[in-house]
């Protein structure tokens, strides 16, 4: 670790923290994250579930200890690059290319294993040059996650507009068009490097919202679903692969 990494550490932690959530999700109801679809007859389908859950965890942990962090962070980014990105939701786009949140799936996947690279390059003692080029791949991926975020928001305007609370003025459908113009927006400048860092850090505080106004509220409603445990993590994940993007960009000079 060198000094100027250091800032990295908060942010790296709020994505271990994530994916470990995650991780503990699956071993306590015995199944896949929603998000990594397992045919239901796949042979010893809860077996594999009990390990990658516990995969998850471990390696989660380690990304939140300095001298395992490189370790845990590259273990993530191959078992969700190679697992649940291609394997896992890659094949679904033979049947499902036409339906739009198969694209959103893979991009929530994708977010994870982008903040596990970015983090590992962070960590790793390997070649500077080789860490600045897995650093800004992981950056362009979660940019492109973010475009798709946005074109969720709009493709399925009435589910977004709904998970809004009714409280929140003017309208629910305000801030759903708001929400999805502002994923496009960080998506853009994270790709083209135009304010790229104040576009990380605010898409990271509008994820945030969304765990505290909408995923923690229907959490508390029914602390009995799979589902809920698992969005919630996975939110808390991007939220901190969104914080690792931010933390990885330059700040501007004065």
């Amino acid at each position: 670790m060198t000094a100027e990494k250091a800032p990295m550490a908060f942010g790296w932690r709020v994505y271990g923290l994530g994916v470990m959530a995650l991780g503990m999700a699956c071993l306590a109801f015995g199944d896949f994250d929603p998000g990594q679809p397992v045919p239901g007859s796949f042979p010893a389908r809860t077996a594999l579930a009990y390990a990658a859950g516990a995969f998850i965890v471990a390696a989660a942990a380690a990304v939140e200890w300095r001298r395992t962090a490189a370790w845990g962070a590259a273990a993530l980014t191959v078992y969700y690059a190679l697992f649940a990105v291609i394997l896992m939701n890659g094949r679904l786009l033979l049947t499902d290319y036409a339906v739009f949140v198969t694209y959103e799936n893979i991009a929530m996947q994708l977010s994870i294993t982008a903040g596990g690279l970015i983090v590992y390059a962070t960590t790793a003692r390997i070649d500077a040059a080789l860490a600045a080029r897995l650093t800004r791949l992981g950056r362009l991926a979660f940019g492109v996650c973010a475009l798709v975020f946005g074109g969720a928001h709009f493709a399925y305007m009435h589910h977004t507009a709904a998970l809004v609370p009714k409280w929140l003025p003017p309208t629910q459908e305000f801030w759903g068009y708001a929400t999805g113009f502002g994923f496009v927006a960080a998506g853009v400048a994270i790709l083209t490097g135009v304010q790229a860092r104040l576009a990380a850090i605010l898409a990271t505080a509008m994820l945030a919202s969304f765990g505290l106004l909408v995923n923690g509220r229907i959490l508390l409603a029914d602390r009995s679903s799979h589902w809920n445990w698992t969005e919630s993590a996975v939110n808390l994940a991007v939220v901190g692969a969104a914080w690792v993007v931010a933390d990885s960009l330059p700040r501007p000079r004065r």
